[in-house]
């Protein structure tokens, strides 16, 4: 009796070969991009509300950094009613943690106008309970990455992915009209980790982060959102985080950036419709 063969979903299919492609355009934009790292010369203030002309003043890098978590989600809230206010076309929001903190706004993709959501050591849970900050926006596409620092404290996968799915059911529901795309855990330097948190970091090994990042994608499939994979641009040949990419193991280098920046624009001209 003939056995009969398991169907590949659809879906899987068309993610595996945009990621392939996505992987390819990427190393050939980041070829032509190399004199952007001449933008990490000058300081830049994080978090950032992206208003061309009318963009709001916002606190300098220094001053962020002895805020404690309230203080940042209050003035987060305060950046989200600026937005609400005035309403600027393009809306895209950056929702996370530091990696999307620190990410410089002079590296974003341009023709968009950026609302940077991130706060330092921010974990699902953390995030889902302050989504409701940029609830009166109007944003075009939402880009979550979360999940790390979840991890290094410890939280299971189930309740990690539990989290994840409650943001992607929140913001479907509560923005219908925009795009959200949920984007892969990326993974840590390994033994070459010099972050103050090592220990806690090597203690989460990088092949359940890349098993925790194939469950995301069927949690986002089902939810309905969009998945961008962003683990194999950053990956090395032994599973972590790419040196030249990355400060201490954790967070991401001026090239790290280069890459997310990459990624970003070419995924949005190929996925994310007008």
């Amino acid at each position: 009796m003939p056995t009969s063969a398991k169907t590949f979903p659809v879906w899987a299919f068309f993610s595996l070969l945009t990621n392939g492609i996505l992987m390819l355009a990427v190393i050939l934009l980041i070829w032509q991009q190399q004199r952007l790292t001449a933008f990490f010369g000058t300081t830049t203030s994080l978090a950032q509300v992206n208003l061309n002309s009318d963009q709001a003043v916002t606190p300098v890098l220094g001053s962020r950094l002895k805020l404690n978590y309230q203080q940042w989600v209050d003035i987060l809230k305060k950046e989200a009613e600026v937005v609400a206010k005035k309403r600027p076309p393009y809306l895209t929001i950056l929702a996370g943690d530091s990696l999307s903190l620190w990410f410089p706004a002079e590296l974003l993709p341009e023709n968009k106008n950026w609302l940077n959501q991130g706060i330092s050591g921010e974990t699902s849970n953390g995030l889902l309970k302050r989504l409701d900050l940029f609830d009166r926006t109007q944003p075009e596409v939402i880009f979550v990455m979360i999940g790390i620092n979840d991890l290094i404290r410890g939280m299971s996968d189930e309740v990690i992915l539990d989290n994840q799915r409650q943001i992607m059911s929140y913001l479907r529901r509560v923005h219908p009209t925009a795009q959200v795309v949920v984007q892969s855990i990326l993974p840590h330097g390994g033994e070459e980790t010099t972050w103050e948190g090592r220990e806690k970091l090597l203690a989460v090994d990088n092949s359940r982060i890349r098993q925790l990042n194939q469950q995301l994608r069927s949690v986002a499939a089902n939810e309905g959102v969009k998945y961008l994979d962003l683990y194999p641009l950053f990956s090395s040949k032994q599973g972590n985080l790419r040196r030249e990419f990355t400060t201490d193991g954790l967070h991401l280098s001026s090239e790290g950036y280069i890459v997310w920046r990459s990624a970003l624009q070419i995924y949005s001209n190929m996925e994310l419709k007008p």
